[in-house]
């Protein structure tokens, strides 16, 4: 038997930390999404749990999510069950677009069917709660409110079809995560107001507005990512737009009107600087969490 399984990647619409917790995690609300940017992972039973990857930077297997993810599941509920994980990469890696993150809850999602295992979403989604903090939101998908760390899932109305052009600069820097959160001001936190204003905003029904999405971690990214601003003029000057930071960056984006608003846009994105530029789409939980019938 062989199983495939896509990994979407995420932008978020609101990113807000209302400071740090006793246990050394910051608390955040931020609204996430998932877009038709993916990975692929296809899955084959074996008699141990082992990775490939298709990729121009393989991550080691114990620092890669997808096989911390097998390894947990396996030790939890199917330790005399194994399979064979190819990973093919696509999402540029530590860009703020949750690629690993996603291959984690895909394997997950992966693994649970080719071993049989009928664990709900919600038991899924308190092992991968181990494995990362995003981990839980790619196993409902499309759009949904985070709390807590980030394993607090809240599913909201999909906002489907929403074209995006996003900009992935190859910008490397160690431990970016905790070096993005030390950035941080006091100045900074919030009480998530722009958040909770954006989920009542959606739940009614309203249009998407560029004014409504927010991204704690802006000043931080221009500060600590070399080179970050040049690609965010460029990226405003192709669209005319506002630009968003997906995550803690580096990753950057605009709203486009449709799909071909959105080509013209990468066109002229690829005409003023040397990065990644994708054009994509949102899709909704349905789309984001499906496995081969």
């Amino acid at each position: 038997m062989k199983l495939i399984v896509r990994a979407p990647a995420k932008i978020n619409w609101t990113l807000e930390v209302l400071g740090r917790r006793n246990d050394g995690y910051h608390e955040v609300r931020t609204v996430l999404q998932t877009i038709d940017l993916v990975d692929t992972l296809t899955f084959e039973r074996a008699d141990d749990v082992t990775i490939e990857q298709d990729s121009a930077t393989p991550i080691p297997d114990e620092e890669n999510l997808a096989w911390q993810a097998a390894q947990l599941l396996r030790e939890r509920v199917a330790r005399n069950s194994g399979a064979r994980l190819h990973l093919r990469k696509d999402i540029p890696i530590a860009a703020g677009l949750g690629g690993g993150s996603s291959d984690a809850a895909a394997t997950l999602r992966g693994l649970n069917e080719l071993w049989g295992l009928g664990l709900s979403a919600n038991k899924l989604a308190e092992i991968g709660a181990e494995v990362g903090s995003d981990v839980p939101f790619f196993l409902y998908g499309g759009t949904a409110l985070a709390e807590g760390r980030g394993e607090i899932i809240t599913p909201l109305p999909d906002l489907n079809n929403v074209w995006l052009v996003l900009v992935a600069p190859t910008i490397e820097l160690p431990a970016k995560t905790a070096t993005l959160f030390g950035q941080l001001r006091p100045d900074d936190f919030s009480h998530g107001r722009h958040t909770a204003d954006f989920v009542k905003s959606l739940k009614g029904g309203l249009a998407l507005k560029d004014k409504a999405l927010v991204n704690v971690f802006e000043r931080a990214s221009l500060e600590v990512f070399p080179s970050l601003e040049g690609h965010w003029k460029a990226l405003a000057d192709a669209s005319g737009r506002p630009v968003h930071l997906a995550g803690a960056g580096p990753t950057l984006f605009v709203l486009a009107q449709d799909e071909a608003d959105a080509k013209a846009i990468v066109y002229s994105v690829n005409q003023r600087i040397d990065a990644d530029v994708y054009a994509a789409a949102t899709i909704g939980t349905e789309a984001a969490t499906a496995l081969p019938s």
